[in-house]
């Protein structure tokens, strides 16, 4: 005999679907209306603090000295949209030793930081 929680029938339990509609996701966690939360971006860029020379290369970010700018490339992508990406990128070290890519947003003027 297979024990049902209150307002529970077999049919929910098989679809993972508990009292009032309350669904049960992909990890055990609690889904309401059959819905999940939406997926978390992997790797989001943030707002960065970024100083940099007149010719656009940072010399400080997020309070932290540039020791050595690794790489530097750009990015111009979706040029036939009314929102193109313009962004110019730097792979530095850190004076602390760390390891960042940060990247300037050409249309909008603002600095982003991203894990490399």
């Amino acid at each position: 005999m297979v024990a049902y929680s209150r307002g529970q029938s077999a049919a929910h339990s098989a679809r993972g679907v508990g009292p009032g509609g309350a669904g049960v996701g992909a990890l055990g966690r609690p889904v309401a209306n059959g819905f999940s939360r939406p997926p978390r971006r992997l790797n989001a860029p943030r707002p960065a603090l970024v100083e940099a020379h007149a010719n656009g290369i940072p010399f400080r970010i997020n309070r932290s000295g540039v020791a050595v700018v690794r790489e530097e490339w750009r990015i111009v992508d979706r040029w036939w949209t009314e929102e193109p990406i313009i962004r110019r990128y730097f792979d530095v070290v850190l004076e602390t030793g760390e390891n960042a890519v940060v990247y300037r947003d050409d249309e909008n003027g603002t600095w982003f930081t991203q894990r490399g």
